[in-house]
């Protein structure tokens, strides 16, 4: 795993809070994620993740993560494992979630582990696909 890093001559600030920070961005809405089957998502994404349900609409879900709208297209062809990205969910206890998640038939690729040790907590993840092959991770701060 690789981390981003700032070019020599840039400058890491505080992030903008909302319409009054220097960008005028807020914080996130809403992300889309195309996927194969919107039936087999949305049964994964709510039964075996647990997300709640906000509505749906013909071929797109959308779900409720903690105030971010996390939207499923249907209809759009499996290429199989897409890691060009990843969706992080913070969670507390770890270990304890995914063993539940275990439990519903959920495969991760190895158990959780600390990613990095920062000054006032540790970074835990452990990693999944969803049906259509989508990274997904799950992400606590062990403080």
């Amino acid at each position: 795993m690789t981390s981003a890093r700032l070019p020599e001559n840039a400058t890491a600030s505080a992030p903008a809070t909302g319409p009054a920070g220097s960008s005028g961005l807020g914080p996130l809405g809403q992300i889309a994620l195309h996927v194969s089957d919107a039936d087999r998502a949305e049964r994964f994404y709510r039964d075996v993740l647990g997300l709640p349900l906000l509505f749906r609409f013909g071929n797109v879900v959308f779900f409720d993560c903690a105030g971010v709208r996390l939207m499923l297209e249907g209809g759009h062809e499996c290429t199989g494992k897409r890691e060009q990205f990843c969706i992080y969910f913070r969670v507390v206890g770890i270990d304890a979630i995914v063993g539940a998640l275990r439990s519903r038939q959920v495969y991760f690729e190895r158990e959780p582990h600390l990613v990095s040790k920062m000054p006032d907590h540790e970074l835990w993840m452990a990693f999944l696909h969803d049906p259509d092959g989508n990274l997904l991770a799950l992400m606590e701060e062990k403080r």
